[in-house]
């Protein structure tokens, strides 16, 4: 069994420190590789996650106007800046932000349906946002 399958933790220690060293041959080549592109999956499916909750809760905003109040006002603004955060951080995806939104929409939806209790019928079919609706003044 490997470093890699054992620790992962030392696994990533260790290859640090041979890059840093610049040992290059003795890098677990397929394992970075492997970690890299799930780094770079991860960063987006935290982009939909940061999405579909905030719109799930615009949905709550517009739906459920008699029930809005300060937590949903500030879970909508914690969202956006988490967001942003995202976006500054990997600005590669936020040419990919517009056709994930319908992705994050979908999953809003469910989260909306489970926590309001409306019909899922309730909601537009198609994200009824903007770009600039959803990410506020950022």
């Amino acid at each position: 069994m490997s470093l890699y399958e054992q620790d992962f933790y030392r696994w990533t220690q260790e290859q640090a420190a041979l890059l840093k060293a610049g040992a290059l041959s003795q890098l677990d080549i397929e394992n970075l590789i492997e970690e890299v592109e799930s780094m770079s999956r991860s960063e987006k499916r935290e982009m939909v996650s940061r999405l579909a909750v905030l719109i799930m809760h615009l949905l709550k905003w517009d739906f459920q106007p008699e029930l809005r109040g300060r937590s949903w006002e500030l879970t909508i603004e914690e969202q956006r800046g988490e967001l942003f955060d995202v976006l500054e951080d990997s600005p590669s995806l936020r040419p990919q932000l517009i056709e994930t939104i319908e992705k994050a929409y979908r999953k809003a939806v469910l989260q909306a349906v489970r926590e309001t209790g409306l019909s899922k019928s309730t909601f537009p079919e198609t994200c009824p946002y903007s770009i600039e609706q959803i990410m506020g003044n950022l």
